[in-house]
């Protein structure tokens, strides 16, 4: 059918009949009426023959059943009283009639209540003694849907334009006008229910059924050399598997259970601004909108959801990994959103190809789009490398012309704490990632049972693909292929979704105290000394206005106490209260746990802590050089040292963010750094507060770690993975009780898997073909001096933050 047009209501809210039909009254009308019941049917006959204008002929229109939309309720009507009227002739206009149920209303708004989820009874799609009760005591309940009229004629081409079909031919073209009565009538039913249920109907049939499936599965079949029947029945396998089956009833009734669940933990506390979620709803009504969230916790997607929903906007088309397709998680969120997509299919091109026409049906039809640009769970609270391959599916339907746009939205979820992190914290010691199931989800709801405090959902800055990458047809440049430029593109546009949610990602009071306590290692702390160190960070914070997530109220004893002490009770924090004033530490297994909530706003802390590094190199140079110069060549070798670990912006930009950030702390800083000696000192003593000790000494030495076994190894030994890795964690403990390691949080699996990819990156695994050995080793051993070297002036810099800390420079905070 054609777009609806507004449905003009009654002040009963019944519509009125349709002014296609009462302009013209003489001409032929066939109400094509989707009834689930009886019931229903008769109240629709009702409803022709009360608002029938008396200038109409009965005998000039007719009913005919189409297979119902709720058709699992009874035999679904044969096609053969449609097929009829097509086939008397004339060019009739099609009216699309429906019934449509609602919920009881409270205080004004139609909502679920706990009685008909407890029931599983959807009030929108009741049984037929239901209906006739809401018919008969609450009939306001009841609403007659009339979707938007269109001629047989008009219909008929456009079957024909689809299909390729003869316009005389008449095979299929009653489904097909079953099909589009169907989508008229769901277009108007949602203008009357909003947005919240905009979900895709007979999305099977609807894909399944364009030429440019078939056609492309025929090509596809003559390129495999296999059946075209058997390529057909596959694909279409491979649909059920993928698409999302939308229920509305679900989609309450998993609303209704998110919010249950994510009480427990969090309490009613999801903070965002609605004002943005405004914003954003407006733009999903111009452009298909793809959101790409953090993902920190098994919770991530439910909030996201919940928060879309009590707001009004339709779920998101959400992509799942077939891991969480387990019962009854699986059927459940299917319903609500969720498409399972298998972890790999790389040599499977009927799955790709399936996959390509069914993101190619939701960027066409405008639906909103979601999934975890990092692909899974980050494990060490940063976060993790870009996955490109449904960014490349969504990207290139745009190109195909799929869409005008298409609009990517960066989205941090942050939280106080999480539930999920003991798991983590397994994991990085070594231990295997459990398997997800029902036993594993109901363990994940019982950790729910403690506080963890807050969640914060803040939405960044989008990006238009049509204004970020090349215009289409345009790939080519500077004698690059155009696969090479498009997998360019794709990196950069990946990298950018990054750098715009570390931007939007909030500072909490948590990871603040974190990064304080972490800095003094295994020392213990009062309430006043944790406040002193917090000082210049908070004001540093401020300086740079980088967003938090309350006004952080960390200058006083009282608050600080406050984060502690709910840093005590989830046990990741130990007090001493035996002597004259109480004392915080870490405990000595929680080091990576706090280490997590610190990771999740490092970003903000690492250019500083790379110019600290910098400028300690610059000071060691020898007079008669340029120290400036030193100062950009260790900065950029710390960059590229760092690369795997942090999103850093372009080389340009990231010189120009580097002198600001100095700026910040001294204006006359490059003047300072050429004039050496003590001016570098002063230009040190400026920087507040010091944080390479507490940001970076963590990376650095669980990378010294995997670079001292990398030159202890003889170069021509073949490197296992796994077992390098269990060797790192033995080296890195044996470090850390040699104390040659000062921070408990370096020995971690990830850290040293990081590691083990920076040093493939530099050649240092193997010696390739026909390589030298002798090199190779050579090259091992300045790997390690260099991160010798960074760690000897890490150490410079915690010596003067203490030094600063104990009062010996004269200065209270660092």
């Amino acid at each position: 059918m054609a777009h609806p047009a507004t449905i003009e209501k009654d002040p009963f809210g019944e519509p009125v009949w349709p002014a296609a039909v009462a302009e013209r009254p003489g001409e032929r009308v066939v109400f094509l009426v989707d009834a689930a019941s009886a019931l229903e049917k008769r109240h629709l006959e009702a409803w022709i023959h009360r608002r029938r204008p008396a200038e109409l002929d009965p005998s000039r229109s007719e009913v005919v059943a189409i297979p119902s939309s709720r058709g699992r309720r009874g035999r679904r009507p044969p096609l053969g009283a449609l097929e009829s009227a097509i086939a008397a002739g004339g060019d009739p206009l099609l009216v699309p009639l429906r019934v449509a149920w609602f919920a009881a209303s409270s205080e004004g708004i139609r909502t679920m209540r706990a009685f008909d989820i407890v029931t599983m009874g959807d009030p929108r799609d009741p049984g037929r003694l239901r209906q006739r009760y809401i018919l008969t005591l609450h009939p306001n309940r009841c609403r007659i849907v009339v979707g938007e009229p269109a001629r047989l004629g008009d219909l008929r081409r456009r079957w024909s334009a689809a299909g390729g079909t003869d316009v005389g031919e008449t095979t299929g073209l009653s489904e097909f006008i079953a099909r589009q009565a169907t989508l008229a009538l769901e277009r108007a039913e949602r203008r009357m229910r909003g947005a919240r249920y905009k979900v895709p109907r007979l999305v099977e049939e609807d894909i399944l059924s364009r030429p440019a499936f078939r056609g492309g599965a025929a090509r596809l079949a003559r390129e495999l050399g296999a059946d075209q029947a058997k390529v057909a029945t596959e694909a279409a396998g491979y649909l059920r598997e993928i698409a999302a089956t939308h229920d509305t009833f679900v989609i309450d009734i998993l609303a209704y259970v998110i919010r249950l669940l994510y009480t427990r933990g969090y309490g009613e506390n999801i903070h965002y601004d609605k004002a943005r979620l405004e914003e954003i709803y407006s733009l999903a009504q111009r452009h298909p909108v793809v959101f790409l969230p953090t993902h920190k916790s098994n919770l991530d997607h439910l909030v996201l959801q919940y928060t879309l929903y009590e707001n009004g906007h339709p779920p998101n088309h959400t992509a799942g990994g077939i891991n969480m397709n387990f019962f009854p998680v699986g059927p459940l969120v299917r319903r609500a959103g969720v498409f399972f997509i298998r972890r790999t299919f790389k040599d499977n091109e009927t799955y790709k190809f399936v996959l390509r026409h069914y993101i190619d049906y939701l960027i066409e039809k405008r639906f909103s789009l979601e999934w975890y640009v990092e692909g899974g769970r980050s494990r060490s609270g940063k976060m993790l490398p870009p996955h490109f391959g449904m960014l490349a599916y969504v990207v290139d339907a745009w190109r195909r012309g799929k869409s005008e746009d298409v609009v990517l939205l960066p989205v941090s979820i942050a939280y106080d704490q999480i539930q999920d992190v003991g798991e983590y914290v397994a994991e990085q010691h070594g231990s295997a990632k459990e398997s997800e199931s029902f036993g594993w989800f109901l363990r994940v709801v019982r950790r729910l049972r403690r506080r963890y405090g807050d969640i914060y959902i803040k939405f960044g800055e989008p990006l238009s693909l049509r204004e970020t990458l090349p215009a289409r047809g345009q790939t080519e440049r500077d004698g690059e292929s155009e696969v090479d430029v498009r997998s360019l593109d794709l990196q950069k546009l990946a990298f950018e979704v990054c750098v715009r949610i570390n931007r939007a990602t909030p500072i909490t009071p948590t990871s603040l105290v974190t990064l304080a306590l972490l800095g003094v290692g295994d020392r213990a702390a009062t309430v006043e000394e944790v406040a002193a160190r917090l000082q210049n960070m908070v004001k540093y914070v401020a300086r740079r206005r980088l967003p938090v997530t309350e006004p952080l109220d960390l200058g006083t004893s009282d608050s600080v106490r406050r984060v502690l002490d709910h840093l005590v009770e989830n046990d990741i924090v130990s007090c001493f209260a035996e002597g004259p004033e109480a004392v915080y530490m870490i405990r000595s297994d929680e080091f990576l746990t706090a280490a997590y909530y610190r990771n999740t706003v490092i970003h903000f802390f690492v250019g500083g802590a790379i110019a600290e590094l910098a400028v300690v190199a610059a000071a060691e140079s020898p007079g008669e050089g340029d120290r400036l110069e030193v100062f950009w060549a260790q900065a950029l070798a710390l960059r590229d040292l760092l690369k795997f670990e942090f999103f850093f912006p372009e080389r340009s930009a990231f010189v120009s963010e580097l002198g600001d950030e100095m700026t910040l702390h001294e204006s006359a800083w490059q003047g300072k750094l050429r004039a050496g000696g003590k001016e570098i000192e002063a230009l040190l003593l400026e920087i507040k507060p010091l944080n390479a000790h507490r940001v970076l000494r963590p990376f650095l030495e669980a990378y010294r770690v995997v670079a001292d076994l990398l030159a202890r190894r003889d170069p021509a030994d073949k490197l296992d993975e796994g077992r390098f890795l269990s060797q790192c964690l033995a080296l890195g403990k044996q470090y850390q009780l040699q104390r040659r390691i000062m921070r408990a949080e370096s020995v971690s699996k990830v850290l040293f898997q990081t590691a083990l990819r920076l040093a493939g990156n530099r050649g240092l695994l193997d010696a390739g073909p026909g390589g030298q050995l002798t090199e190779l080793a050579e090259k091992r051993k300045t790997f390690a001096a260099e991160l010798g070297t960074a760690i000897r002036r890490i150490d410079a810099i915690e010596a003067l933050a203490l030094s600063r800390a104990t009062g010996l420079l004269g200065r209270r905070a660092v």
